[in-house]
């Protein structure tokens, strides 16, 4: 047996090895399910939800700092006072003491403290909204990249197939004198090459299983069906109205405008700091020589009597925070507008890009490979440019699926940036939580506070 038939003979053996792995029984049972499941979208996120640990712990962030507020409003627990006193006069004095004693702080102060706690109850809430969304914007990235692995495998696989009829079609021509051996060589490196690709596809596809099933709170291992094909979402606004609407309705803006907020209350608590608080008492007392009942009021005032290095230094730090949360309101602005602008960029490249790929690259690289194929056929192509043909028309419908998928991917992202869904297809809009609008859709900017964000 010559070199050349031992080459064929562990080629051959490679693909038996490969095809027969599809009809291992876990694996066939699997790739069955798979093909047969449409994995959809909405019901995925809906899903994520109700049930992702990053939501559901935002939420008890949100419902935990909600209910400080009523706590910083109350007065301070009184005291209940019990003693006894002795008092060696003409008269001994001689009985029990019983009382209460309640601190009152300055009037205003309690006011203050609850609005402090209420803005970074606020802060909080628009903290949840923003994990809801981008936890919503990762599960769809994520969902678009599943689905051009699945594409992907589809266009490596079919040509595979043709990549099976070329190295039949160079090995039958070799046998008969008409073509190099180099050509049968060269066909089972790129089928080589192809199996190899969809090692590394299948590894990416079960990475993506597990990073959703991780979104969605399932075990890891859990299968997942095929995605749906991809039918663009249309982009309506410019960038100046999606700017707009992110100044407007972005919870990660909103949060670090309640930070502002309460930045500002934390400064008049810092300055009602220098005014004094008051306690109240009221004893009960009884002199058992003489079975006598009395009692005492006494009124104390807490005076601020180090007030430079603490009631002063106080209103220093609060200033000084107060600052630093404007300049983190600037910096989160900037940020959110140069990542808007990047993701409708983005998309516009991608659109442009799909329309290209798609109206003119594919047709005329199908065009090539098919005039490749006849020519080859009569002797008046190499094989090399068959080859390369066929490596060209995989690329570009690669590239077609692969800009569509960025395309969805950085309209997620702008749904993340601006606060909700682009479309204006309820089908689209990402699901509200029950008895709750998105803000974008509700009447006022100040109801916001005490609505849910989708």
């Amino acid at each position: 047996m010559n070199s050349f038939s031992h080459c064929r003979l562990r080629f051959l053996l490679l693909i038996f090895v490969w095809n027969s792995l599809l009809f291992l029984p876990g694996f066939s049972s699997w790739a069955a399910f798979a093909s047969t499941y449409s994995l959809n979208l909405q019901e995925l996120m809906e899903e994520a939800l109700q049930h992702n640990p990053d939501i559901q712990a935002a939420r008890r962030r949100w419902e935990s700092s909600q209910a400080i507020v009523p706590q910083v409003q109350t007065l301070p627990d009184p005291q209940m006072l019990l003693g006894y006193q002795r008092m060696p006069m003409m008269e001994p004095l001689e009985g029990p003491v019983y009382g209460f004693s309640q601190k009152f702080p300055f009037p205003g102060k309690l006011g203050i403290k609850g609005e402090v706690a209420a803005r970074h109850a606020d802060r909080i809430e628009q903290m949840y909204y923003a994990t809801r969304l981008n936890v919503i914007s990762r599960l769809k990235q994520h969902y678009w990249d599943l689905h051009f692995i699945h594409k992907g495998i589809e266009i490596v696989e079919k040509n595979k197939r043709l990549l099976m009829q070329f190295e039949k079609t160079a090995n039958a021509r070799y046998s008969v004198g008409k073509t190099a051996q180099q050509d049968v060589f060269r066909a089972q490196v790129e089928l080589s090459r192809v199996l190899d690709r969809l090692a590394v596809l299948e590894q990416k596809k079960e990475s993506l299983h597990a990073e959703i099933n991780r979104i969605l709170n399932r075990p890891p291992i859990g299968p997942l069906g095929t995605p749906e094909n991809i039918h663009l979402t249309p982009i309506h606004q410019d960038l100046p109205e999606l700017a707009k609407r992110a100044e407007a309705f972005s919870p990660l803006l909103l949060a670090s405008a309640k930070s502002v907020a309460q930045g500002e209350e934390s400064v008049s608590l810092a300055r009602k700091e220098y005014f004094p608080d008051f306690n109240l008492s009221a004893l009960g007392t009884r002199n058992e020589r003489i079975n006598e009942n009395g009692y005492q009021i006494m009124f104390g005032i807490q005076i601020p009597l180090f007030y430079q290095t603490k009631q002063r230094e106080g209103v220093n730090q609060a200033v000084a925070d107060l600052a630093r949360a404007r300049e983190d309101l600037t910096a989160t602005r900037q940020e959110l507008l140069f990542q808007v602008k990047d993701a409708f960029e983005r998309a516009q490249r991608a659109t442009r890009l799909v329309k290209i790929v798609g109206e003119a690259i594919i047709p005329q690289a199908t065009l090539a490979l098919q005039s490749a194929q006849a020519g080859y056929s009569v002797d008046k192509v190499d094989f090399l440019t068959l080859l390369n043909n066929l490596l060209t028309l995989q690329e570009n419908e690669l590239e077609l699926h692969g800009e569509m998928v960025e395309h969805e991917k950085a309209v997620a992202r702008l749904e993340e940036l601006t606060g909700g869904p682009l479309a204006d297809s309820q089908d689209s809009a990402l699901p509200e939580e029950h008895g709750h609008v998105h803000p974008a859709h509700s009447p006022t900017h100040h109801e916001s506070s005490r609505m849910e964000r989708p």
